[in-house]
């Protein structure tokens, strides 16, 4: 199968780089100087259990999409609307796009942009760029889709790859479940800029993440979403198993680039004004969060 990323940063390029592996032909469309690493030497695979060079193409054009059956939209949410406009002349009529993104309402926006059904996934895995061409694995890995007429196919695909995928009935829920950890994770790691293992130990950070949740678990209430499973347990599990990794905000902010904070305390935040829910603490990680990225497009 010809399969697309768009977006070929850590979460795409594990991905897309996973599939190579398996044997499927694998385009990443990123930016020039990612696009000629990967045209030199291949993608390198940096992995908890191997390491290996995976000979896949890459290009910095979204044309490069063209004829691909599968397509993994991996943007940033702040680029989502640009990533739409760009795919929409490229796309196949029966390619299917999933959305592996952060944030609850991307494949939404990606499917009015586009005017095609988008399927959402809900994506665990703690991965960061080391440098063009390199993508390194932390821990985890696996998908969370909901059910359709492509959903078996994409299961097999990606499990004959080494990825697990959950068929889940309640895919809002789940995609509100991931929001809740990266509200949980995300700003305080940028702020500090500590991995998730050393920052839960810091005094009264427990007590900060909790009111997070909760303040989260009352928005999605009002939503109408029922979150599954124990969010907090989830949580805490986030830090016992990537103990090593930065948020992607935190990477973000450490490379001067522009987060998806409105898209995740921000989006929880705008959702709790519409509703009438205070939002207090995802207010101020939002706020801090926002002066940060001001801070650093000054300098």
């Amino acid at each position: 199968m010809k399969i697309a990323v768009m977006g070929a940063g850590a979460v795409g390029c594990f991905y897309g780089g996973m599939l190579a592996r398996a044997g499927h032909g694998v385009v990443l469309i990123g930016r020039p100087q990612h696009v000629a690493a990967v045209r030199r030497d291949g993608l390198f695979l940096d992995t908890q259990t191997f390491k290996a060079h995976v000979p896949l193409q890459a290009s910095s054009e979204a044309s490069g999409l063209k004829g691909a059956a599968l397509v993994l939209c991996c943007v940033k949410s702040t680029d989502t609307g640009s990533a739409a406009v760009a795919m929409a002349p490229h796309l196949a009529p029966d390619a299917i796009v999933l959305s592996l993104q952060n944030g609850v309402d991307n494949a939404e926006r990606l499917q009015e942009s586009l005017g095609r059904e988008v399927f959402p996934a809900v994506v665990y895995v703690a991965t960061e760029m080391a440098g063009p061409g390199h993508v390194r694995h932390h821990g985890r890995g696996d998908l969370v889709i909901g059910p359709s007429a492509a959903s078996a196919e994409l299961a097999k695909l990606f499990v004959d790859a080494g990825v697990p995928v959950q068929i889940s009935g309640n895919v809002m829920g789940e995609l509100w479940a991931k929001l809740i950890l990266n509200c949980a994770y995300n700003a305080l790691s940028a702020i500090t800029q500590l991995p998730y293992g050393r920052l839960v130990q810091g005094e009264g950070v427990e007590e900060v993440m909790r009111d997070v949740v909760q303040e989260c678990l009352a928005v999605a209430q009002g939503e109408g979403v029922s979150v599954p499973g124990n969010i907090w347990e989830a949580v805490q599990h986030i830090a016992r198993t990537m103990p090593a990794q930065f948020s992607s905000t935190a990477q973000d902010l450490a490379r001067q680039k522009r987060s998806e904070i409105d898209h995740l305390n921000g989006y929880v935040l705008k959702k709790g004004q519409a509703l009438a829910i205070p939002t207090p603490v995802n207010r101020a990680l939002h706020a801090i969060v926002k002066l940060l990225e001001g801070r650093a497009a000054a300098a």
